[in-house]
């Protein structure tokens, strides 16, 4: 499908799944390469890592564990600024590798309180994984070590990533069409 409709809005292929296992390939690369004899512990962010995080995990060979935690800051197509915790983190992240696995970081904010929420852990050291990013419209400063691809500050849909709760079941990522 080229384009699809979802509520009130049109959306036109941007980026071929077949693209996307590509990235998703070289990113578990990277963290097989470089967090070797480390035991990372996956922390996935759902709802909209789900995808990202099942076709990572299938490519990572290391020793290691997956949790998963849930934030909300999203609200129809824009962040609402305000992040809360809706579940949360039960692992003992003491000493611990810990990989966020993050479908998309815009703002950084959601991430940034996810991060300050780990670190009152004790965890050993902390990676961001993520699928996109979008460079523009970061708020803070961020060490993002596994991207997938960075793209513009342009409305998306698919692959884990919804409009109002749909959406999330496509396994290309669509943008959406500008009605003007």
């Amino acid at each position: 499908m080229d384009s699809i409709q979802i509520k009130d809005k049109k959306f036109t292929v941007s980026i071929k799944e077949e693209d996307i296992l590509k990235e998703v390939s070289r990113v578990a690369d990277e963290i097989n390469r470089d967090l070797a004899g480390k035991n990372p512990l996956f922390l996935s962010v759902l709802n909209g890592s789900f995808m990202f995080t099942a076709d990572l995990m299938k490519r990572i060979t290391i020793p290691c564990e997956i949790s998963f935690v849930k934030l909300a800051s999203y609200q129809g197509v824009s962040s609402t600024g305000a992040v809360k915790e809706v579940i949360g983190i039960n692992e003992d992240l003491s000493g611990r590798t810990i990989v966020i696995v993050e479908d998309i970081v815009d703002t950084g904010l959601t991430m940034q309180r996810l991060l300050e929420t780990l670190g009152t852990r004790g965890p050993k050291e902390i990676h961001i994984a993520t699928l996109l990013v979008k460079p523009e419209k970061l708020k803070v400063d961020l060490n993002i070590e596994y991207a997938a691809m960075r793209i513009p500050n342009d409305f998306i849909v698919g692959y884990g990533l919804d409009y109002d709760g749909f959406g999330r079941n496509y396994k290309d990522i669509y943008t959406v069409v500008n009605e003007e």
